[in-house]
């Protein structure tokens, strides 16, 4: 009889262990990892995104690294990370690298924008020509006094090889996303890091997104167009662009759930709270 007893209990102790177990199956068969890499400029968007779409549901779970536009593209391809944030296209050269699979999916809109130091900008240099501008990071225009400001020397920066902000900003200003710049004396990885090398300084030009304007940088305006938030809306800023969620082929499910998020209601009010402008 003891042993009999003993056999029953020992049964209902598996039987209450799995039970247990089988309640914690649906919650983490559903509680998926979607991973979001790439574009610096982006990410403050996807962020703040992913912080609340992790919020308000339980299936999936959102993480957000930057790398720049051409890491996101390449983890997508690899299989890496389920999104890529990109400030730009996916370009021809990376479709015959990995296949024209690419989904894209917008989920916002922004201006590469010209900004200065405040003490430039004080000095009376509050807008410049493509020419102009062409000229410093070729290396041509050396001396703020050659453009109206004052007489110093001219502290220009860049963003690193890979950045879509980058890419953008040398196919429309210097005529090719490969030309070169011989004018720049500091490359800066991501657009904080702009920022804060052009406040650092009294004497500096750089490019960043729109979102970064204020506090020690000064945006400037470009061929007669300052980069603001109706100019860029409506496409009267020359160095307006879009911001993308990619996939490699189809969305996963967690993935989509997330770009609809992003391109929902919610979505496109943080994107606005974020310094970016709404779809």
């Amino acid at each position: 009889m003891p042993f009999l007893m003993v056999g029953i209990i020992r049964k209902i102790i598996v039987i209450l262990f799995i039970a247990l177990l089988a309640s914690f199956v649906p919650w983490s068969a559903s509680a998926r990892d979607v991973t979001v890499s790439g574009s610096s400029t982006v990410m403050p968007l996807a962020e703040a995104a992913a912080e609340e779409f992790n919020v308000q549901q339980k299936d999936y779970v959102v993480t957000v690294s930057a790398g720049g536009t051409g890491a996101g593209i390449l983890g997508i391809a690899e299989r890496k990370n389920d999104i890529a944030m990109a400030s730009r296209e996916v370009t021809e050269d990376e479709k015959q690298r990995f296949g024209d699979s690419f989904e894209e999916f917008l989920v916002g809109l922004d201006g590469i924008s010209l900004a200065v130091s405040d003490e430039v900008y004080l000095a009376g240099v509050t807008g410049l020509s493509r020419q102009q501008v062409k000229d410093i990071y070729s290396g041509n225009i050396t001396n703020w006094k050659e453009v109206g400001g004052p007489d110093a020397d001219i502290y220009v920066i860049s963003r690193e090889d890979g950045s879509g902000t980058r890419d953008n900003f040398n196919e429309a200003v210097l005529g090719s996303r490969d030309a070169e710049t011989p004018g720049v004396d500091t490359v800066a990885f991501g657009g904080a890091e702009v920022k804060t090398a052009i406040s650092g300084s009294d004497k500096a030009i750089g490019y960043l997104g729109f979102n970064y304007l204020g506090s020690g940088v000064a945006g400037i305006a470009f061929n007669g167009v300052a980069p603001s938030y109706d100019n860029i809306k409506l496409d009267l800023y020359e160095l307006h662009r879009h911001l993308y969620f990619n996939t490699f082929g189809k969305p996963t499910n967690g993935a989509q759930a997330f770009i609809d998020f992003v391109q929902g209601p919610q979505g496109q009010k943080i994107a606005k709270e974020e310094g970016f402008i709404p779809i």
